[in-house]
């Protein structure tokens, strides 16, 4: 058996997205319209699918300032409510998803921490939080879920937006 001793670098390319593709995650996971009831059936479906994978996620839905869904899993915590806030925050300042947020700065050859200017305890530009974004409106508020690995938490909540929003399709 041989063994690779080569560094491992820090970022595999396989598992970080390219900016262009989380633009275009942000550009095709559009809703007709946001309500009250999308809000329940968009939080249930992530639920479910996080009962399934046994995953220990917090899950939120703002719309408009007010939170509309709120679920905690087996295996989340309070921290990851903290999360939530400082992830939904960057989603509201940018009107992008904290995950892509994030690389843009890294793109640039820096973090948001050192660069954006905002209190880090206030603002984590890590993945997990997706901008709900109405056709002819605009972002109207956010999905996010907390508990998984950043890239993980982004995903997840893609994930569940193409399978929510194929059915309204």
């Amino acid at each position: 058996m041989t063994h690779n001793t080569g560094l491992t670098p820090k970022f595999h390319p396989e598992l970080t997205p390219p900016i262009e593709e989380l633009e275009a995650q942000e550009r095709r996971l559009v809703f007709r319209r946001f309500t009250h009831d999308d809000a329940w059936a968009l939080g249930s479906l992530l639920v479910e699918l996080a009962r399934e994978r046994q995953a220990p996620v917090a899950i939120d839905i703002h719309r408009a300032g007010q939170q509309l869904f709120h679920a905690a899993l087996p295996g989340s915590a309070p921290d990851n409510d903290a999360w939530i806030n400082r992830k939904r925050r960057v989603v509201e300042r940018y009107n992008s998803a904290s995950y892509l947020v994030g690389a843009r700065f890294r793109a640039k050859g820096t973090t948001f921490e050192e660069s954006s200017r905002l209190d880090p305890d206030e603002y984590a530009a890590h993945g997990g939080s997706f901008p709900i974004t109405v056709e002819d409106v605009g972002v109207i508020g956010s999905v996010t879920v907390s508990g998984l690995p950043q890239l993980q938490d982004h995903r997840f909540v893609v994930e569940a937006l193409e399978q929510f929003l194929e059915k309204d399709r």
